[in-house]
């Protein structure tokens, strides 16, 4: 079995200690740096400390490369760090596993360009599970969107910054695109107020944040005299993480291109 060679950043976040808890697990899998912002207080602590494994990693803001040897990098960070981790990977011919969410257009076009030279994993959500829900969306909605108005049902934690998620907008993209609508003209993200009756063709959501909710999706199909609910729930970070570790692999086979976990789990038709 081929080893991999893994830089995680983030590494003190909570996403990042569960992809480098999993890294530590695996035999095939190497952890070769723990990377997080300057001001952690985590700097200069063993990357396995907090869940009691020794790493002989320790955590740090230098992200030089210098010789070491490094097959994929992992980011689930912010939109504004994630650019410069583009850039490195860029100049080290690294894959790159990204699940960070919240990226304007223009930043989004910037990963595209780079998967024209290296191989990205870009998904908003790497749960195996949550992908399994997208494909069950499509079909469902292929069969009612006629007939059924479609509503989409998200809650985080109190610490998630942007809204709807990355994996509601996903969802709501399969649902425009099997009922041939448009997400941009169909959208509908506020309700306040007295307001017009629901239109045919709304693609509404709803958020909740607060507490430790790691992450609830639900896309609701309501008929008249029957409603279909299409949900997927995520106790722990761990879901992610597995998730993350197929993309590395997954990206150690490829030169370039732009994938996301339908490529790696392989549910495209």
């Amino acid at each position: 079995m081929e080893n991999i060679n893994i830089i995680v950043v983030g590494a003190s976040g909570k996403m990042g200690q569960a992809i480098i808890k999993e890294i530590l697990e695996s035999s095939d899998l190497h952890l070769v740096r723990a990377i997080d912002i300057k001001s952690s207080p985590r700097i200069g602590h063993d990357a396995g400390e907090l869940f009691g494994v020794q790493s002989n990693i320790k955590i740090s803001s230098d992200l030089s490369i210098d010789d070491l040897e490094a097959d994929v990098l992992i980011d689930f960070t912010r939109p504004e760090a994630s650019m410069n981790y583009i850039d490195f990977c860029l100049k080290n011919n690294l894959g790159y596993v990204l699940g960070t969410t919240g990226f304007s257009e223009s930043e989004k076009n910037k990963i595209s360009n780079a998967a024209k030279k290296i191989p990205i994993c870009f998904a908003p959500n790497m749960s195996i599970g949550v992908n399994v829900l997208i494909s069950l969306v499509e079909k469902a909605t292929q069969s009612l969107h006629e007939e059924f108005d479609i509503e989409i049902l998200e809650a985080h934690h109190k610490h998630k910054v942007d809204s709807p998620s990355g994996t509601a907008i996903r969802l709501g993209e399969e649902v425009a695109k099997a009922s041939n609508r448009n997400l941009k003209d169909n959208a509908v993200y506020s309700r306040e107020g007295i307001q017009k009756a629901r239109e045919k063709g709304d693609i509404g959501f709803s958020v909740i944040r607060g507490g430790d909710i790691v992450g609830d999706h639900t896309v609701l199909f309501a008929g008249d005299g029957e409603r279909i609910e299409l949900t997927h729930k995520a106790g722990s970070r761990t879901t992610f993480s597995k998730g993350a570790i197929k993309a590395a692999k997954f990206l150690k086979k490829q030169t370039h291109g732009l994938f996301d976990m339908f490529d790696v789990l392989n549910l495209k038709k």
